[in-house]
């Protein structure tokens, strides 16, 4: 199964269309410049994109140090060593220290852009929404990443053992569910929204749910037969034995920690916007500009830095504006009344 389309199934078919998530802003299709997106949205694959030159910048003495959060969904070991050299890079370019800051859970994140104890972190679309409602407006999307055909968008999927029984959504009624994150559109929002808008309940309709801890804890939650199913985040692209092109899967495939033969996915969600380089609005506008220029041509300047932090491959990144995640924030308020409501 080569294709997202191909994984599609039909409770995808009306998953977030009342909040314009299938709109071609959202599912960013084709190459060059989509419906929605800004005018002349500057692309990784665009042929005068440069790596900035090294040396350090007047923003610089204004922010001292450079400080990068890393949300949560992985092993901290692991993701400090894939984002190393990454931070070392951007030290030895803008001339000014840079240190990681991995946080638990995605909140962890969340609550440091509101504290402002960071200046940039790569988030998922939920917690850029919640950051940003968090801050009243105070963060700002810079990029996104664009997948292997173009598009900025990724996919929930749904798994179980392939040993479980399980085949379908149907098949888990009354089965434990393990949600990734309370604050991942992948893990949690986009899969609980879908559920909702075909008359599920999942308070009722699963046996029993909980958070996992992360998106790699879920997946190996489900492993380890610690409940039935599990969704996560993939590209939605490639082989599925091969944990797809990008995302938790392929990871974890790659470390060693899955072998996908013994998995089935069950479920997959319409094409989700990837998740924003988020930075504080109050930044100045020469470091965001930096922020751009660096990620844009990261990827054929240091393909191995570019691959290490997007856990795969892909085609780079692609500007992006808040306007392409207020579904999202409408998505967190809605969520937020119907949990007041079930309280």
């Amino acid at each position: 199964m080569p294709t997202r389309r191909a994984l599609v199934v039909p409770l995808a078919a009306s998953l977030v269309a009342p909040l314009a998530l299938t709109t071609s802003r959202a599912l960013g299709q084709g190459q060059g410049q989509a419906q929605g997106q800004p005018p002349r949205a500057r692309r990784s694959a665009d042929p005068d994109i440069a790596f900035p030159a090294a040396g350090p910048r007047d923003w610089g003495a204004q922010m001292k140090q450079l400080r990068i959060g890393l949300l949560g969904g992985e092993n901290e070991a692991d993701r400090l060593g894939r984002f190393e050299d990454y931070r070392a890079l951007l030290e030895a370019t803008f001339k000014l220290p840079a240190r990681l800051y991995p946080a638990s859970d995605y909140a962890g994140v969340i609550q440091a852009f509101g504290a402002q104890q960071l200046d940039i972190a790569n988030m998922s679309p939920a917690a850029y929404a919640a950051a940003w409602i968090e801050t009243n407006g105070g963060v700002e999307p810079l990029l996104t990443t664009e997948e292997a055909d173009g598009s900025i968008s990724y996919v929930a999927v749904m798994l179980a053992r392939a040993d479980s029984g399980i085949t379908s959504l149907a098949d888990m009624r009354g089965k434990a569910m393990a949600w990734s994150d309370p604050n991942s559109a992948s893990g949690y929002l986009i899969p609980r929204f879908a559920l909702r808008r075909q008359g599920i309940n999942p308070e009722q309709y699963f046996g029993r749910t909980g958070f996992a801890g992360g998106h790699e804890q879920a997946v190996i939650a489900v492993v380890q037969k610690q409940y039935d199913a599990a969704v996560t985040w993939a590209s939605g692209q490639g082989e599925v034995n091969a944990g797809y092109t990008r995302g938790t899967l392929r990871a974890m495939v790659e470390k060693g920690l899955l072998d996908m033969h013994q998995m089935r996915v069950i479920w997959t969600s319409d094409p989700i916007i990837n998740g924003p380089q988020t930075v504080r609005s109050v930044l100045p506008a020469g470091f965001k500009e930096d922020m751009r220029l660096f990620h844009l041509a990261l990827p054929k300047a240091h393909p191995a830095i570019y691959r290490q932090i997007e856990r795969g491959g892909g085609a780079g990144y692609r500007e992006v504006t808040h306007q392409d995640y207020v579904f999202m924030i409408e998505m967190r308020r809605q969520e937020a009344a119907e949990r007041r409501r079930r309280n």
